[in-house]
């Protein structure tokens, strides 16, 4: 399972956008925010863009922000996709999983530095503490070696 989710940090450091800091042109107005069905999701922060990762009752997650869209995916099958962005001056993630689970519909960025993000789900979840990869790397530190079913 780690060499899996290994394979989706890698893929989505292809997608570019993690190293640039040009904010001179306007965020696309797009399908991200209607895909979650939330209609009020605006740009989000540089900060918000890149890969998270974490490991959550022993599972990994993978959380991909791109420009407006976010994408989820943890061991165990759950993948989940929809927006991130602001809603009344906070930084909102809207997700929709594939499996049904309502546990990261919908989550509130606590904190962000450049190498740690809290977001706290409003469901049965809670918060959840990501750190950043860097160039598609797992981080050090990652606990890896007990994931898996």
């Amino acid at each position: 399972m780690a060499a899996g989710l290994a394979g989706v940090v890698a893929l989505t450091a292809c997608s570019g956008g993690g190293d640039s800091k040009d904010d001179s042109s306007p965020a696309p107005s797009g399908s991200a925010a209607s895909t979650a069905g939330t209609g009020g999701t605006t740009a989000t922060s540089d900060a918000l863009q890149g890969s998270w990762l974490a490991t959550t009752d022993g599972k990994a997650v993978a959380l991909v922000i791109t420009d407006k869209q976010a994408g989820l995916f943890a061991t165990g099958g759950s993948v989940c996709n929809g927006a991130a962005g602001k809603e009344a001056g906070m930084q909102m993630i809207h997700l929709t999983c594939t499996d049904g689970s309502k546990d990261r519909a919908t989550g509130m960025v606590d904190s962000i530095d450049r190498t740690t993000m809290k977001v706290t789900w409003s469901g049965k979840l809670g918060t959840e503490t990501y750190t950043k990869a860097e160039g598609g790397q797992l981080p050090s530190g990652l606990p890896t070696a007990s994931l898996g079913s």
